[in-house]
């Protein structure tokens, strides 16, 4: 990775932490984005002191917030000329249903339009790298989700777990209608489950579902650990030139059956350009 520069997004902890200073430790320029500017700062001195790699630098920017990701993308271009990794990694699970200042449910937001949106505004500077890597975390929650049109961010019926399920089903299909368009760009865009992680993740989330998370995490894997798919989809030669794949524990394997829909494949990616407003030209 000498020489190539990755974007991981959610890298202040858990896995995008652990996916940030693999890379540094192969000796990637790093850059990492988190909102939170003190613990950006924090974890860029761990990356730097773990790895001994002096290149690494911060972004700020809430996922949350459609403006954000513009301006982090301008700023982001305007330091690099090129992106050789792009890893969409940040994702959270919300107690409750609420909106962002562009109207949309939180999970959905982050989770989905988030990844899409840094993607395609993104798209220039990946272009530059010539050979570059797409790498968007999703989780195997997807195999357990619908898309209802007319429900997709809870407008009718809010579930925590079925919005996040929802949302990872949506990363999938959205790195199979990327990787179809970007075919013989150069560019490749692939996703993953990360296994069952130690993180953050659905802490302090309420009732039984907030319990569950609680009793079970003794047992889930370390971050470290569940940064390994990711790290291998970033870095390794073996998958140079793979694209549209879901993998787990390294390797490729099949997603959902509705994951493979193409028609709702399309009708997702067409939804997701109006809703965050993009202009991206891709065929």
């Amino acid at each position: 990775m000498q020489g190539r520069i990755a974007l991981i997004t959610g890298a202040t902890s858990g896995i995008g932490f652990e996916t940030a200073l693999g890379l540094a430790r192969q000796g990637a320029h790093v850059v990492i984005l988190g909102r939170d500017p003190m613990r950006l700062a924090a974890a860029e001195r761990s990356i730097r002191s773990l790895s001994g790699n002096g290149n690494v630098q911060t972004l700020a920017a809430d996922l949350l917030s459609q403006t954000e990701i513009r301006r982090a993308a301008r700023e982001f271009s305007a330091l690099h000329h090129r992106l050789d990794v792009l890893v969409n990694n940040a994702g959270a699970i919300f107690p409750d249903r609420r909106l962002t200042e562009e109207g949309y449910e939180r999970t959905w937001a982050l989770n989905h339009l988030g990844y899409v949106l840094l993607t395609l505004e993104l798209l220039p500077p990946l272009r530059a790298a010539g050979q570059a890597r797409i790498v968007n975390v999703a989780s195997t929650a997807h195999a357990r989700a619908r898309l209802d049109f007319d429900n997709l961010q809870g407008e009718r019926r809010f579930a925590p777990m079925d919005a996040y399920s929802r949302s990872k089903l949506a990363n999938v299909l959205f790195t199979y209608a990327l990787s179809s368009r970007l075919a013989g760009s150069g560019i490749t865009a692939n996703c993953l489950h990360p296994g069952v992680v130690a993180t953050g993740f659905g802490r302090g989330m309420p009732g039984a579902f907030g319990l569950l998370i609680k009793l079970a995490r003794p047992f889930f894997i370390k971050a470290g650990k569940g940064a390994k798919t990711s790290l291998f989809l970033a870095s390794s030669p073996e998958v140079a030139g793979v694209s549209g794949a879901y993998f787990a524990g390294c390797r490729a394997v099949r997603s959902s059956a509705l994951s493979y829909d193409e028609a709702l494949r399309e009708r997702l990616w067409q939804l997701s350009l109006e809703e965050t407003n993009s202009t991206a030209v891709l065929p």
